[in-house]
């Protein structure tokens, strides 16, 4: 296994928070909000958040307050919004429909009016408590959101909590995670935007309600801006698989009594979380909340006019290094994912192979002359039990070593060999995976993985064949420039992809700019290197191999160079934006 040794990877990256600003925590959380007066106190919350243990807490914090679970005196019976959200759950294991219903469709107006007349009147005062809490017709209120990063959620599921109001602990967590995804997380994201500009404080729910952090409305907000004006990371989490392997427990630095890890999720903002640092405190909160809260500021005009308020590329590790071939896979075509799920544009990628074996493939396109009626038949067969599926003989195996780049447009059959490690640069809605075959293997649970040869069938290409792959979608690399002690590369992606990906190898300064558009980096090669602002905009920003980092489209110039113990060395990074975004008009730079 050949690597570059980092300085250390940062698990935990933070940003600081300008200004004079504290978070409170513990017993300090509730003193603070044990404001004197009548004004009713609203904690809305995240779908997710421990309501029992909030609700607990504030009972003991707050004795003299009258607590009303907003949950439990307007939501609908959960039959009703089952009824509701029947047409986007469907019967498939996997793949829904996403939901445009509002929070509003799953409660009684009638209840909720008549909560807000409850809480007017009340004589002793009076805390409202729930998803959706800030739906009850208040004339004033404090207003705090109990906000929790979707990557936590997922960890409290699998260890058997259920989704919002339902009785399904023990449910499948692939069924869990589609109510999440497709229903309860669309409309939490909708309703907490609304809030975001009325909030007065945002209390961090990640470590549990016990450990719970409090912060203002105005740190909440510096703290996004912070991120949106200068480079930053989000938090990695990493996850063990079938055919996970074992580079990032020795790189990164990982449990090493772990089985394997098979993925590190280091750029999906949807899904991780941003760690503030409020005057020596940290605050953990999603960090889709910079996405939303700072949108133009981040993503730049365009990207912004073309994917709204959505980060549109994703970095991520697959981990195959002694551990196992990937499913067979291939992805929707945009026209079937906007018709089938409705997402409005789908996962294009790639693999960029920060590290390979020397048996190292990666299973790309067709065999020419595969006739698509026998590959099916085959796959079939093998998914319901049969003989294994022969992937050799319909899809062809080429040989990746360190540093190739290989472009995976929507309907390509493809997927990364053993004896890997990938770097995926990709478009987001990462879901959206049709697995066609899966070596015989179970998942984690026991359970066999889900098998979509039909979706699959619908979608693959059957034109994309070897010579295809070959001219289309490998040695893409094309220099586009030098200088002294740098040279800028093309490496993809495909012209069917919307993302463009340039590589630098450097032993010096090397110019950068975002010309107005969102760009995402990794150092693949190196120990060290800092990032820096030719204007002083921001401070000095050192990275590390293997990480991967943001630099917002407010940006603007910025340089690379060696640092600590990269210096005298060649490094390389590479670097995705979305093509045909970049423009000359000003990016508004967020107040701070």
């Amino acid at each position: 296994m050949s690597h570059t040794p980092p300085r250390s990877y940062d698990k935990f990256p933070t940003v600081t928070v300008p200004g004079n600003h504290r978070a409170w925590s513990g017993k300090e959380v509730w003193n603070e909000l044990a404001h004197p007066g009548s004004i009713p106190l609203v904690v809305d919350t995240y779908p997710g958040v421990d309501l029992d243990e909030l609700v607990t807490q504030l009972a003991q914090a707050l004795p003299e307050r009258r607590i009303l679970n907003v949950e439990e005196l307007a939501a609908l019976p959960i039959s009703r919004i089952d009824e509701l959200i029947a047409a986007n759950l469907t019967d498939d294991r996997v793949f829904g429909v996403i939901s445009h219903h509002t929070l509003a469709d799953f409660y009684d107006a009638g209840r909720l009016a008549d909560l807000g007349r409850q809480a007017s009147a009340s004589d002793v005062p009076v805390v409202l408590v729930g998803w959706g809490a800030a739906l009850v017709p208040l004339q004033d209120r404090t207003l705090v959101l109990a906000d929790m990063a979707r990557w936590e959620l997922q960890q409290r599921q699998r260890a058997g909590a259920p989704n919002w109001r339902c009785d399904n602990a023990g449910e499948d967590n692939l069924r869990k995670y589609k109510r999440s995804f497709f229903v309860e997380w669309r409309l939490a994201d909708r309703h907490k935007r609304q809030l975001f500009s009325a909030v007065d404080y945002v209390l961090d729910t990640n470590r549990g309600i016990a450990e719970a952090k409090l912060i203002t409305g105005s740190a909440f907000h510096q703290g996004m801006a912070a991120a949106a004006a200068a480079p930053f990371r989000v938090v990695p989490f990493f996850d063990p698989g079938v055919w996970g392997g074992q580079w990032m427990k020795q790189v990164i630095g990982l449990d090493s009594d772990a089985d394997n890890y098979a993925w590190c999720f280091d750029c999906v903002p949807e899904e991780n979380s941003i760690l503030l640092d409020v005057g020596g405190e940290i605050v953990e909160l999603p960090s889709v909340d910079v996405v939303f809260t700072q949108p133009a500021a981040l993503l730049g005009p365009q990207t912004y006019a073309r994917f709204g308020a959505e980060f549109p590329i994703r970095f991520d590790f697959l981990d195959t290094m002694e551990g196992g071939n990937l499913s067979l896979q291939v992805h929707p075509l945009t026209d079937y994912i906007q018709d089938r799920f409705g997402m409005h544009y789908t996962q294009d990628e790639s693999y960029y192979m920060l590290d390979a074996g020397p048996d190292a493939v990666v299973y790309l396109g067709l065999k020419s002359g595969t006739d698509p009626q026998q590959m099916l038949k085959a796959l079939k067969q093998a998914s319901d039990g049969g003989a294994q599926f022969p992937a050799e003989d319909y899809v062809n195996a080429f040989p990746a070593k360190k540093h190739d780049h290989f472009s995976i447009p929507a309907g390509t059959v493809h997927c990364s060999g053993a004896n890997s490690m990938v770097l995926e640069i990709s478009a987001t809605p990462y879901i959206f995976t049709f697995k066609m075959w899966d070596w015989g293997r179970v998942g984690l649970d026991g359970r066999p993985r889900p098998i979509h040869v039909d979706h699959a069938s619908r979608n693959i290409q059957w034109d994309r064949d070897t010579e295809w792959a070959r001219e289309q979608l490998l040695d893409q690399v094309q220099e586009l420039g030098s200088g002294p002690g740098w040279t800028e590369e093309r490496t993809g992606l495909h012209e069917l992809e919307f993302i463009e990906v340039r590589r630098h190898w450097f032993a010096d300064v090397v110019e950068h700019h975002t010309n107005g558009t969102v760009n995402v980096l990794n150092l693949v090669e190196g120990p060290e290197a800092v990032v820096e602002s030719p204007s002083g905009s921001f401070a000095p920003f050192v990275v590390s191999y293997a990480e991967t980092f943001i630099i917002p489209a407010s940006v603007g110039a910025y340089t690379i160079r060696p640092h600590g113990a990269g210096v005298g060395q060649k490094l390389g990074t590479v670097k995705a934006y979305v093509r045909g975004t970049e423009t000359a008009l000003p990016v508004k730079v967020p107040a701070q």
